[in-house]
């Protein structure tokens, strides 16, 4: 059986690290695949947006704001990049429609209803408002866009399959330029062109002769066609660049690289709408192809894109690029487009939804520690008024002694919760688990902060103000960054809302402690940003918006998570706790203290309205909440043996409504589905019946056989009050009365201590009753079984988010279980009996050394050319410390007791048994 728990022990730890493998690897793949609806994952709904990219000016920019999930920037609706061509025949007709009114003509009314107004007899709504006279005025214009609708559906490439293509395309029916007569479609575009009067229109003409060429792949032609058509046309208006994108798509196909490049860039820099298409088209892979744009960059504003391009690609630090654009154009619109993407990397570092760290990790981040905070940023304080001194003064002089113990958080100062360095925010180098990270990424906020303080001074535009005092805020220079917003005058609404949100975040994340007069100023000020509101329906603003990933992470999320920091750092766990998660959570890691902590703020009197509204409203049902807190009390005081105590909370836990899994299903192999848990009176339910084999013991290792296959009662005729089913008063009771036996001199005196070893065995993190005083409902695998432990007083570092995914219960003490069998070997003269109590201290030692082995592990870094050997040693010095210090049973087991029935019996039931005793 131990080697059975060796070999489960090895299992799950090869499966949790190939978990892990998998996970790393289907996440980062999603850096470089445009993520759809449908994946389970999406990297941009880890990090709050707190500064919002958005708000640059020129919105022809927003696809190349910063994100990870696709290669452009998604977070926008599409209709707020402005179309030049829209914008073009606009003015063409004179503005007499609106914006939306044109680009319904050109792009949405039909080819017969244009027909119809060209025989004046309109039959659609807009053209009927237009009236006759519109067609008399625009003639050309309108026989221009009969055409272009007719053409259009054919205005796309022939798609050629080739015998090797990895994607399979079933036959498809949409139409391509082929399926026009080339000579008839060229012939009838020239006509019009001489025909037309108007040199944009004949433009427009030359467009659809080059676009045409461009997509029957006669590259040559439409190369002419340009030359002939097009350039020879004095205007760079919209159909310029339109046609200029199909020229340099038709010397791509030439294989003319260089000028293809150069007319894409042209078309990058003019054009609004295509932007992100001729960023894609160019080909940028090397540093030849800028270097080639670079020389035959001759003004000023190409130049300055050149850089931007260099920039977008190569971002480890974005802020030499920036240099030299700022030399350029200190008030250039794409400058702010690298500005909010530079902005939008440190803020993922500074403030992710979830800080990955804990207290042990020898990874734990690159924040500044306190030395460093000192001499390096400092970190600005919120000034107190005259009467806070004033009371902070008797407070110190009357609050008596400042507790010596460490751990007395809440006798902290203002000074000292301000140097806190685990004080949100804080910056966490390679924070992001689901994309390559680059060993060169730095900390560039200094740079970018001393970038932004000078670019202000030369720009006209608010919107380096709002990015200095943001990066003052990430500084935690709060007080500098709420003057910078004090000072701000615009009227642009998305600036306004920025700054509004700003305030907020500063007056708050610059508080030193959050006390009860606060959380009033919260409620009176930010109700807002705290009181859940209902979510219409099909509601597409920020605050409602879900899709598969979840809700997207808010600005009110953010001021949780830093309350939830601030009660933490406070010694408010209870608060802390109750920030991001709900009553019912404890049950998935009920550690003594923090279930105490929860507790006291459940029973507090006088709580705020803050308190009220905002926190208690997670106190959320667990049936008796009395009950939920004494039930969990007594399972820990169980774990310690204090039986006393267990009986004591139980009595008060009968009201206990069962462990709250309101949606928790879990595998019948008898129907072989999943099926929802319902306590029917007969099942386990964190209280309720417990069998008697919790007295037994196991023989053989299956957490996921029924206990009556994994476990063997004992002789119980001697002790009458264990019954075949107790609840956990019960089972606290009979415990009480083995120990008043196990106090004796007899054999049956041996058999209480036996008995209760068992318990306390079978219900450790090896038992096959696991799951009885940790608030599970049955003993299937999860976090609450790794040997995992902390030296800390707790794993988290920041707040309790994410609660489940980290461990937090108290470890086996397996010296209690070794202390009563021993009492048990002591007493009994029956060598049978002994051979059972040796195997199960044996079992019991194997804990102990589990324990030690989670708290020594090898750390051998797997980019170590020698990690094999490194390993193997590591492995063989366990392997040794084993058999050296936790085999004292075993030994004794074999030397003394191996000629008995129970020993050969294990030796056919344990592998690893046999072959120690047969070594």
């Amino acid at each position: 059986m131990l080697a059975s728990i060796e070999k489960k022990k090895t299992n799950e730890k090869h499966l949790n690290n190939m978990k892990k493998y998998i996970l790393s690897i289907a996440v980062a793949s999603l850096l470089y695949t445009k993520t759809e609806a449908c994946a389970w994952s999406d990297p941009d709904y880890d990090y709050f947006n707190l500064f919002t990219q958005s708000i640059i000016k020129d919105k022809s920019y927003l696809p190349f704001l910063h994100n990870y999930s696709s290669r452009f920037y998604t977070d926008f609706n599409a209709s707020q990049i402005p179309n030049e061509n829209i914008e073009s025949w606009r003015e063409f007709f004179g503005n007499e429609l609106s914006y939306s009114e044109t680009d319904y003509l050109v792009n949405t009314i039909s080819m017969n209803d244009l027909n119809a107004l060209k025989k004046g007899t309109p039959n659609n709504q807009l053209l009927n408002k237009l009236g006759t006279g519109f067609y008399a005025r625009y003639r050309e214009a309108i026989d221009y866009l009969i055409e272009a609708k007719y053409l259009e559906p054919y205005m796309r490439i022939n798609y050629v399959e080739r015998p090797d293509s990895f994607y399979y395309r079933e036959n498809e029916n949409d139409k391509n330029a082929t399926q026009l007569d080339y000579n008839k479609t060229v012939s009838a575009l020239i006509s019009l062109y001489n025909a037309a009067k108007n040199p944009e229109i004949k433009q427009r003409y030359g467009y659809q002769l080059v676009r045409f060429n461009h997509y029957m792949r006669n590259y040559d032609a439409a190369v002419k066609a340009f030359k002939t058509y097009v350039h020879p046309i004095k205007l760079k208006g919209a159909p310029y660049y339109m046609a200029l994108d199909q020229l340099a798509g038709a010397q791509r196909g030439l294989q003319l690289w260089n000028e293809a490049n150069w007319n894409f860039f042209q078309v990058f820099i003019n054009s609004k709408s295509r932007k992100e298409s001729s960023f894609v088209s160019m080909k940028l892979s090397d540093s030849a192809s800028f270097n080639n744009l670079l020389k035959r960059a001759g003004t000023n504003e190409e130049k300055n894109m050149v850089y931007f391009l260099l920039g977008y690609e190569d971002y480890t630090n974005p802020i030499p690029m920036m240099e030299k654009m700022y030399e350029i154009d200190p008030d250039s619109e794409i400058l702010k487009v690298m500005a909010a993407r530079s902005i939008n990397e440190l803020e993922r570092n500074y403030l992710p939804t979830y800080y990955y760290a804990s207290k042990d990790s020898d990874k734990t981040s690159d924040k500044k520690n306190s030395a460093e905070t000192a001499q390096g940023t400092e970190i600005k304080k919120k000034e107190l008024s005259f009467w806070q001194k004033i009371v902070l003064f008797f407070k110190n002089l009357f609050g008596g002694k400042k507790s010596d113990k460490a751990e007395d958080k809440s006798a902290q100062s203002n000074d000292e919760l301000f140097e806190n360095p685990d004080r949100i925010p804080t910056y966490i180098k390679n924070n992001a688990y689901y994309y390559d990270q680059d060993e060169n990424q730095k900390d560039f906020l200094d740079d970018l902060e001393k970038f932004t303080s000078k670019t202000k001074e030369k720009s006209k535009d608010e919107y380096w103000q709002i990015a200095d005092a943001y990066l003052k805020f990430l500084k935690k220079d709060y007080q500098q960054s709420s003057k910078i917003l004090a000072e701000i005058k615009t009227t642009n609404p998305e600036y306004l809302e920025e700054i509004k949100r700003m305030k907020v975040l500063n007056d708050i994340v610059s508080q030193p402690k959050i006390d009860a007069e606060y959380e009033n100023h919260l409620m009176k000020n930010y109700a807002e940003y705290f009181i859940e509101k209902p979510i219409p329906e099909k509601d597409s603003t920020e605050a409602g918006k879900y899709d598969y990933y979840g809700k997207v992470p808010s600005t009110a999320e953010f001021l949780k998570d830093v309350l939830a920091n601030r009660y933490f750092l406070q010694g408010e766990d209870g608060k802390s706790f109750l920030m991001n998660n709900t009553l019912s959570d404890l049950q998935y890691n009920p550690n003594s203290s923090l279930v105490k902590s929860v507790e006291q703020f459940y029973r507090k009197p006088d709580k705020t309205e803050f308190e009220k509204q905002i926190i208690a409203k997670n106190l959320n049902n667990v049936g008796n909440i009395e009950a939920f807190f004494v039930n969990i009390y007594g399972d820990r005081a169980m774990k310690m043996a204090d039986f006393d105590k267990a009986k004591m909370y139980y009595q008060k836990a009968q009201k206990f409504s069962g462990i709250p899994r309101d949606n928790y299903e879990r595998y019948n192999p008898k129907t072989g589905n999943y099926e929802k848990l319902v306590y029917n009176g007969e099942i386990y339910d964190g209280f309720n019946n417990i069998p008697n084999l919790v007295f037994g013991h196991n023989v053989w290792e299956s957490f996921q056989s029924s206990d009556a296959e994994s476990m063997k009662a004992e002789d119980y005729s001697a002790f009458t009050f264990i019954k075949s089913k107790m609840n956990k008063l019960e089972l606290a009771d009979a415990l009480i009365q083995l120990k008043k036996i196990g106090n004796g001199k007899d054999l049956k005196a041996s058999k209480a201590n036996q008995l209760i070893g068992n318990v306390l065995y079978n219900t450790s993190i090896l038992g096959y009753y696991r799951h009885l005083f940790v608030m599970d409902v049955d003993n299937s695998n999860g976090g609450k079984y790794d040997f995992w432990t902390t030296e800390k007083e707790t794993p988290y570092q920041y707040y309790y988010k994410n609660f489940a995914y980290t461990t937090f219960i108290e470890p086996d003490n397996f010296d209690l279980s070794l202390n009563y069998y021993q009492k048990a070997l002591n007493l009994s003269n029956d060598r049978e009996q002994k051979a059972r109590i040796l195997f199960q201290m044996a079992s019991a030692e194997q804990g102990k050394y589990y324990q030690y082995e989670t708290k020594h592990p090898g750390n051998i870094d797997y980019a170590d050319p020698k990690w094999s050997e490194k390993n193997d040693a590591h492995e063989k010095q366990m392997a040794q410390l084993k058999n050296q210090k936790y085999r004292n049973y075993f030994i004794l087991l074999k030397s003394q007791y191996s000629d008995t029935k129970t020993a050969k019996e294990l030796m056919g039931s344990c592998s690893y048994f046999e072959y120690f005793m047969r070594r």
